[in-house]
């Protein structure tokens, strides 16, 4: 039996589906999300299905295993309130995976306390890109990046 790869789906820029769009990214079930982070019972499958559509939030340490187990960083999963600039920044890369086909052009300085962060940030994701439109990465290798940075 042959397996086709499906590149997964954002549906919306919530946390729930973030986690969704990774797990399906590192093709597990909800079941076998449920199983590394050691739930139990008939309703294991329930807890994951409600922190994907928006009915539970993960508390932080639940949040944190989610992001081990997933092999992301905790901010590309986490709520944002836009109190960090690192909240601004994973929103850009997951609007571009929400609307592929719109191309996100942002200056790449910025002239306030946060300049640098920023700044380093949409160096970075114009290479990526690059790398990415010249096939010098695979999708798979931007979206790690994206996970990750």
């Amino acid at each position: 039996m042959r397996l086709i790869y499906l590149k997964p789906k954002l549906n919306d820029l919530s946390q729930g589906s973030r986690i969704a769009f990774v797990r399906q990214f590192r093709q597990l079930t909800q079941d076998e999300l449920a199983d590394k982070l050691k739930l139990n019972g008939e309703r294991k499958r329930r807890t994951i299905a409600n922190y994907e559509n928006g009915m539970r939030t993960p508390k932080d340490d639940r949040l944190l295993e989610i992001a081990n187990i997933l092999n992301v960083k905790k901010n590309s999963i986490k709520e944002y309130d836009f109190k960090e600039p690192i909240d601004i920044i994973y929103s850009l890369m997951w609007l571009e995976e929400l609307y592929p086909e719109y191309q996100i052009d942002l200056p790449i300085t910025y002239y306030n306390g946060n300049t640098l962060s920023i700044s380093k940030f949409m160096k970075e994701w114009y290479e990526m890109r690059l790398k990415r439109s010249k096939r010098e990465i695979t999708y798979e290798e931007y979206i790690e990046w994206k996970l990750n940075f």
